[in-house]
């Protein structure tokens, strides 16, 4: 660097023409050498040197790329590929900022260092390097760029919202891919930039979108390094991102970088978030937006004066600290940690005791890990081309060919495109290397070659997975132009051009899977100027369709035959709920007020039907005081409601508004208090829906199948579900309220304190098992005792002896065997438990006496002179039937 040579700092956000600035500042030297971030971006800088000046002249050097000419005066380069001791009149670097990143900043600090011109340098990147850049270069000088556009933050946007020329940016493959997909479906297709695609890949997808074939976007944050496109907006899907290590939020500059993407030279750009990104806080939108950030206080450093007597001096060298306060000794890179690697490897230790040996070592070492596999797999791969190199001094033609035919198909998916393309990159960078192959303008010609090919299959791949043609070329002919032709077919198809684009499902245009015109607008007006006379003429159909045609599902919505047209919502009462219809805004203020109205009338029409009983006894004006209290309350709780939740209600009613209100069909039971018509099935999955929308239930719960006493209990009802439903929960199964009266019914006459068993009629009520009952009455807070005993058996009565003939024997009757066990059979025994439920009916008095209290119910009271009180009365004898052969010999067992 003579005395008067200059370094300059051009430090600004993204858009203010740093890039050109340097271009320029290149082609004015007679020679000059510029070190940019990405292989992509070296390549669109070359395209652009190479156009200005000629291919003759310009030199493209990354790890894969090498194209130097005989009389290359400019060379455009990745920051790691920049030839070192050419002493060309200009050098700059751009993306300066990345000194202080984790991975490759070593790199960047070390030609901030180290890399001057003879007459210029210059280091393009953020403001937030000017401390940094000043404390290690006290002659630079500072330029200041300002955003030629204005930059703007819009917020929070669903992908399907986003503007057409928009950018979505993703943090993984992964993510890039579903996002893709996404639009794919929702807006017809979009173009696909990672930094791993080849430049061939890259270039052949954003042309896709720079001429218009598609209008979005998905890449990686790659497209923050400088890569310049025709983006109006960027939508950050994530705000972390794994940074090799881990996953980490971004930094605000970090997403400046990314953000500044948008609006290119005078245009504006926008910026916000989308997808599981959480909306910007204010303070880092300032940030961005007036480009205000923390300064870099630390540069990622890697000892660079290398000791190459042996591996272990190597790694020290490598692992040196400083004391610089504005260095920090980087963590292991691929490299060294591939070093680290193969330094335990016998063979190679062994064959390594020079230094040439180490420094041979170390250029192998340096392969980037393009494949991204395993750390091991790739030491593993070093160790066989170090083999080689070490022993043969290049690698074999043979093995060049092995690996150039395993990887040159042009067949699979994405993923194993994206695999071989990852692969040929390690054989790419081997062939650029001098000297490490026979013949180095073959294999650099079969490498390229075999890239090309993978590049063009990988392009095809994308392209046929994320764009939709057809809707592609519906949307340029729809701007070649001004109108379209349109139709609507019987079934409601609905094509456009001849193209199938969607269908019209009631009321609503729904798109085709394959077709983007739901979220691509002007597509979308083409298909409404087709769908506004169908609109209207399906909505008076509608308006004068009968009730017969419409219903409602278990989930509130309202159906016109197969078709969703509306759905029900919470009124300010519970037999009363508004309905939302189902209908496009293109379709018109009319033709949405002439669906709800009609919907509205359904319902209410519906709803008085199937709740006439409960509503007629509503409006019963001769019903005063605490009954006409009580039968709103029935209303409120839609016919059903739980005794013990009206307990003190329930006793205050006399016999005459008792009476008032049985006259309207309500039962008191001892368990629920109902109104059994509305037990039936149409007003029970009616009562179901209205109650899920009054509680704001997001998923409704489904009636019981009608003509079940019992069903098994749903898990996780909410609250209040079995009641609706026309059931009461009692252990592991759930009894409907009227067959539970009827049981409760004949509990009453049992001895609940004593102890009862199970009668016949009570298993025929419930249609359980004896095993099944036990749970429900436990559930019902009685307490089931289990026992054993000899199960009587039931002797059939003797047929009439037959007459033998005389002289034929008589059978011999089958005796018993003495030591035969007794069959023994299950019972249980009901005892109240006093642990939930209603109280149990009182047994019947010991003493003889009167009931205490007044007698409850209709008619005179029970003739009590005519029932024993006694806890257990003697029992009756029993006539014997004198025909009955085993009662008459039952008898003289007795007398015996």
């Amino acid at each position: 660097m003579t005395g008067n040579a200059r370094v300059t700092a051009v430090l600004g956000p993204t858009n203010t023409g740093k890039t050109h600035y340097a271009i320029e500042r290149m082609l004015s030297h007679r020679t000059g050498v510029i070190g940019l971030p990405l292989r992509l971006l070296a390549r669109e800088v070359y395209d652009r040197i190479v156009a200005l000046r000629g291919p003759s002249v310009v030199a493209l050097v990354t790890g894969e790329e090498r194209i130097v000419p005989e009389r290359a005066a400019y060379w455009v380069c990745t920051v790691e590929a920049m030839p070192e001791g050419m002493g060309a009149d200009f050098v700059g670097i751009d993306e300066i900022q990345l000194c202080a990143d984790p991975e490759r900043g070593h790199v960047f600090t070390q030609r901030l260092l180290t890399s001057r011109g003879l007459h210029e340098t210059l280091f393009m990147g953020a403001d937030t390097m000017r401390s940094a850049i000043a404390a290690m270069e006290p002659k630079a000088q500072f330029l200041k760029r300002e955003r030629f556009s204005e930059l703007s933050y819009t917020g929070s946007k669903k992908v399907s919202r986003l503007k057409a020329r928009s950018a979505i940016v993703g943090f993984s493959v992964e993510n890039v891919y579903a996002i893709a997909e996404l639009i794919r479906r929702q807006k017809g297709g979009c173009a696909v930039v990672m930094g791993a695609l080849s430049p061939r890949t890259r270039n052949a997808q954003v042309e896709m979108y720079q001429n218009g074939d598609v209008d979005y976007l998905v890449a990686t944050d790659a497209i923050g390094m400088g890569l310049n496109l025709d983006i109006d907006h960027v939508a950050l899907s994530s705000l972390t991102k794994f940074d090799g290590r881990r996953m980490r939020p971004l930094q605000p500059n970090e997403l400046a970088q990314i953000a500044g993407r948008a609006g290119r030279y005078m245009q504006p750009g926008t910026f916000g978030v989308t997808g599981e990104a959480r909306p910007l806080d204010e303070a880092v939108v300032t940030a961005i937006t007036e480009s205000k950030f923390l300064p870099v206080k630390k540069l990622q450093w890697r000892n660079d004066r290398l000791e190459y007597g042996s591996i272990d001096r190597l790694i020290r060298s490598l692992e040196m600290r400083t004391d610089d306060e504005w260095l920090s000794r980087a963590r292991d890179a691929d490299d060294l940690t591939a070093l680290k690697a193969l330094s335990q490897m016998t063979d190679v230790t062994a064959r390594t005791s020079t230094p040439q040996d180490v420094k041979l070592l170390w250029d192998v070492c340096r392969i980037p890990d393009f494949r991204g596999i395993s750390s091991g797999e790739h030491a593993g791969m070093l160790e066989v081309i170090y083999g080689y190199l070490h022993g043969k001094g290049q690698v074999p033609n043979d093995y060049m060919a092995r690996q150039m035919a395993r990887i040159d198909r042009s067949d699979g998916d994405i993923d194993t495109l994206s695999k071989r393309l990852a692969y040929i990159r390690t054989w790419t960078y081997v062939a650029q290397r001098k000297g490490w192959v026979v013949d180095e303008s073959h294999w650099r010609g079969e490498t390229r070659a075999v890239e090309d090919r993978l590049s063009d299959a990988l392009h095809g791949a994308l392209t046929q997975r994320f764009v939709d043609r057809r809707t592609s070329v519906l949307l340029r002919r729809l701007k070649q132009k001004e109108s379209l032709v349109a139709d609507v077919n019987e079934t409601g198809e609905v094509t456009v051009e001849g193209e199938l684009i969607g269908k019209l499902d009631g009321f609503r245009f729904k798109q085709a899977d394959t077709s983007s015109s739901d979220e691509a607008k002007t597509l979308k007006q083409a298909a409404v100027a087709a769908l506004a006379p169908h609109f209207n003429l399906r909505a008076d159909k509608f308006y004068n369709a009968p009730d017969t045609e419409m219903d409602f599902t278990e989930q509130g919505g309202l159906m016109w035959g197969d078709m969703a047209v509306g759905k029900l919502a919470k009124g300010d009462d519970p037999l009363k709920p508004t309905v939302e219809p189902f209908v496009d805004d293109e379709a018109g203020a009319d033709v949405a007020e002439k669906v709800k109205r009609r919907l509205q009338h359904f319902i209410d029409r519906k709803i008085a039907a199937a709740f006439e009983p409960m509503i007629a006894m509503s409006g019963d004006e001769t019903l005063t005081g605490l009954a006409k209290g009580f039968a709103f309350q029935m209303s409120e709780a839609l016919g059903v409601i739980p005794r013990d939740a009206v307990a003190n209600d329930v006793k205050a009613l006399d016999q005459d508004a008792r009476g008032a209100l049985r006259k309207h069909g309500i039962r008191f039971g001892q368990f629920t208090i109902f109104m059994p018509l509305l037990l039936k099935p149409a007003p029970t999955r009616l009562r179901l829906v209205l109650w899920s929308l009054q509680q704001g239930l997001s998923e409704f719960p489904e009636a019981p199948p009608p003509g079940l006493v019992t069903v098994p209990a749903v898990k996780d009802a909410p609250d209040g579900y079995y009641t609706n439903a026309g059931y009461r929960l009692a252990g592991e199964r759930a009894i409907r309220i009227d067959m539970l009266e009827r049981l409760a019914d004949q509990l009453r006459t049992e001895d609940s304190r004593g102890g009862f068993e199970a009668k016949p009629d009570m298993l025929s009520i419930t249609g359980m098992t004896l095993e099944q009952f036990a749970d429900l009455m436990g559930g019902l807070g009685y307490k089931a005792e289990k026992g054993e005993r000899v199960k009587v058996k039931v002797v059939a009565e003797k047929p009439v002896e037959e007459v033998k003939p005389e002289g034929e024997a008589a059978p011999e009757a089958e005796a018993p065997a003495e030591d035969a066990a007794p069959e023994m059979e299950v019972f249980y025994t009901f005892k109240w438990g006093g642990n939930r439920g209603a109280k149990p009916q009182r047994p019947p008095r010991k003493d003889g006496g009167k009931p205490r209290g007044k007698p409850k119910g209709k008619g005179a009271p029970r003739d009590t002179k005519a029932q024993s009180y006694k806890a257990r009365p003697p029992k009756k004898e029993k006539a014997i039937d004198p025909d009955n052969p085993f009662a008459a010999a039952l008898m003289g067992l007795k007398k015996d």
